[in-house]
């Protein structure tokens, strides 16, 4: 009874002073260690357990229960020197020697504690217990003890060591398990000195306190840097926020599921509009005040901007949007641009309120002041575009000037101004656009073909080529209507480079998708080449076109697995590439698929469908001699050929092959075992 009582005091001690730990893994220790630590202590749980048991059995002297716990009480000291020096490796955070070395002895000490019991059953070399339940420690136990306190107390000597010559959370772990592994090596002598006092136990328990309290500790002053680092945070996250706010009215934070928004700041001005500063549904009370504030005119589009529905819409693939209306201020109406900005949670998004009403007057005012010289203004709206040269064109008598930003038609001059734009064009192109383009290009550079063409339309745009210098050029014919609606505005540029990026843009395009359709190791088509060539099928069946043979041929490699298994998996690689050439040899004029690790299917259609029995019998009597002489691939192949009067699906067809193909691989495995 006086030894279980040490058990009972540990028990109750470990729960008391762990439970949080032992809970749920997070209180005391670095993330990086937590599972490892808690690992550890329920091992040591369990060890606390068995150890008062031990008391109560011996006592009691029910020897099969005595010797069970016995093997029990050494299992689990085993493992929680092994679980210790996983944790002291993940909570010092170090990699290297040393601490492999550690881990190699926890595992060493583990498996000889193991092996020890399992040879105990036919030899007693841990322990012997007799009849009347009395416990013998044997040489094995003694070991053991050595083991560990030569473990322990390395560990200590290194740990301390190592402290005097760190700082920062790194000391304080280093002193931690350097004083709780000397308190062990001292426990564990004493342990080996009296088999029936519970040294082991109570050095256990001083261990585990020493550990306790210097992580404690660390965790305090981890907690009061991440108080103080949060605190700086805030004060950075406030000044930006003032900063932000002196270029907008207001600015809110909106959850944008729940609608529950929080307002940054606000203007003087803006306030007088009496938006509260935090709410509940920022949709609704926005809406709201959209009725309540915004200009009659603009009133329903700036309710529909605040929906929910309407904002993530908006926000879908981008991550900001703008959107102005007019706010009613008394009489005045001004107006806001409105910003909105998802957070990078992707849950929250920020609304900024500007008012742009002066921005937009002197915008207005340049406006009407670049309309003084209404040719100019038309010609700067079209060279935004970077067309190479604009002609501005009166529609109804023909008159243009021309202006050449580019000269792309190389030694030909071109008269920059005239009276009959549509003449002079068609005369132009006999000389410089290409033959296969100039009938096309003369039906276009009609006036009122290009008045009809931009009826309903913004523009007209007509592709073709120049010879310039004796070499074709890509070139675009863009003709749009002036603001007056009389006048058009006719643009041409340069599109070689765009043609010629359009062209590799589809070369690596096709590229891509080809390569995507294609099995890495093998070259041939993978699964998704196979799919394309299912739907292909199907809809051909679904439109009546069942008048087209064709067959499927599933193969199986055989021992591929076995391959692998035994000799590595560049050999399970070669055997397949092996297997994938002698199919691609065989049939020749068929597509072939990898659809899985080993499996593959042959689409016969032509030369090979006409040939189907012949080369599945040729593959069958190659894989027989491949493996009677156990040397290349062995394939099961199963064949199976569309019937328009029975096949709906084209999976009708595979399931038969694939049956087929198992019934071979059957026969293959079976002669060769016999």
């Amino acid at each position: 009874m006086y030894y279980s009582s040490f058990g009972i005091l540990a028990v109750l001690h470990h729960i008391i002073l762990n439970y949080d730990v032992l809970k749920n893994g997070r209180k005391g220790v670095p993330s990086s260690a937590r599972y490892r630590y808690r690992q550890f202590l329920q091992a040591l749980l369990v060890f606390y357990i068995t150890d008062l048991l031990w008391g109560f059995l011996i006592d009691l002297r029910i020897r099969p229960l005595a010797y069970a716990n016995t093997l029990m009480f050494f299992a689990f000291m085993g493992l929680s020197v092994l679980l210790w020096t996983r944790y002291i490796a993940a909570f010092l955070d170090k990699k290297g020697i040393r601490a492999t070395s550690f881990l190699a002895a926890g595992w060493g000490i583990y498996t000889f504690v193991i092996l020890g019991l399992i040879v105990n059953f036919f030899y007693p070399v841990i322990f012997t217990m007799s009849e009347d339940t009395v416990y013998e420690a044997r040489f094995g136990r003694f070991i053991v003890f050595i083991l560990q306190f030569l473990l322990f107390l390395l560990i200590s000597i290194y740990s301390l060591v190592i402290s005097q010559r760190s700082e920062g959370r790194d000391k304080i772990h280093y002193l931690a398990v350097g004083v709780a592994g000397g308190v062990m090596a001292v426990f564990v002598v004493l342990q080996m000195i009296d088999p029936f006092a519970p040294f082991y136990t109570v050095g256990c328990i001083l261990s585990n306190c020493v550990v306790h309290i210097f992580v404690e500790e660390d965790e305090k002053r981890e907690q009061d840097r991440i108080t103080a680092d949060a605190r700086k945070e805030r004060e950075i996250y406030t000044q930006v926020s003032l900063s932000l706010a002196k270029d907008y009215e207001a600015i809110y934070y909106v959850d944008l599921e729940t609608g529950k928004y929080r307002e940054i700041s606000a203007s003087r001005s803006y306030r007088t509009l009496e938006v509260p500063e935090d709410g509940e549904d920022f949709y609704k009370e926005t809406r709201e005040n959209a009725r309540r504030y915004a200009h009659p005119d603009d009133r329903a589009f700036a309710e529909s901007m605040y929906n929910k529905e309407t904002m993530r819409k908006n926000l879908e693939g981008r991550r900001s949007y703008s959107y102005n209306y007019r706010i009613m201020f008394g009489d005045i109406a001004r107006y806001y641009r409105f910003d909105v900005m998802l957070s990078n949670d992707g849950e929250h998004f920020v609304l900024c309120d500007k008012d742009v009403q002066d921005t937009i007057t002197a915008e207005t005012a340049l406006l009407e002041k670049q309309k003084a010289n209404i040719t100019f203004s038309q010609i700067a709206e079209s060279l935004a575009s970077n067309y190479d040269v604009i002609y501005y064109v009166d529609a109804e008598t023909g008159d243009y000037v021309g202006y050449t930003s580019n000269n792309i038609y190389g030694e030909l001059k071109i008269d920059e101004s005239g009276n009959d734009f549509f003449t002079d064009a068609k005369k132009n192109s006999t000389v410089l656009v290409h033959p296969k383009d100039r009938e096309r290009l003369f039906t276009v550079l009609d006036r009122d073909y290009l008045l009809t063409a931009l009826e309903g339309r913004k523009q007209f745009s007509c592709q073709y080529c120049l010879i310039v210098n004796g070499q074709t050029q890509n070139t675009r014919f863009t003709a749009r209507k002036s603001s007056d609606g009389r006048h058009m505005i006719i643009g041409v540029e340069n599109i070689e480079d765009e043609i010629r990026k359009e062209n590799e843009h589809l070369r690596a395009l096709n590229t891509e998708k080809e390569l995507a359709r294609r099995d890495e190791l093998t070259g041939v088509r993978n699964k998704t080449a196979f799919n394309e060539l299912e739907q292909s099928l199907q809809e051909n069946i679904e439109r009546g076109m069942d008048y087209l043979p064709f067959a499927f041929a599933v193969c199986d490699l055989n021992d591929l697995k076995m391959t692998n298994d035994s000799r590595g998996h560049s050999a399970g690689d070669e055997y397949i590439t092996s297997s994938t050439k002698v199919l691609c040899e065989l049939f020749k004029h068929s597509p072939v698929f990898r659809i899985g690790g080993d499996e593959f299917v042959i689409f016969l259609r032509g030369e090979d469908y006409t040939a189907r029995e012949e080369l599945v019998e040729r593959l069958r009597q190659t894989s027989r001699e491949n493996r009677d002489r156990k040397e290349g691939p062995v394939i099961a192949v199963g064949l199976a050929e569309y019937e328009p009067s029975g096949d709906i699906n084209v999976s009708n067809v595979f399931d038969r092959a694939d049956q087929r193909m198992y019934e071979d691989k059957r026969e293959l495995k079976s002669a060769a075992s016999s």
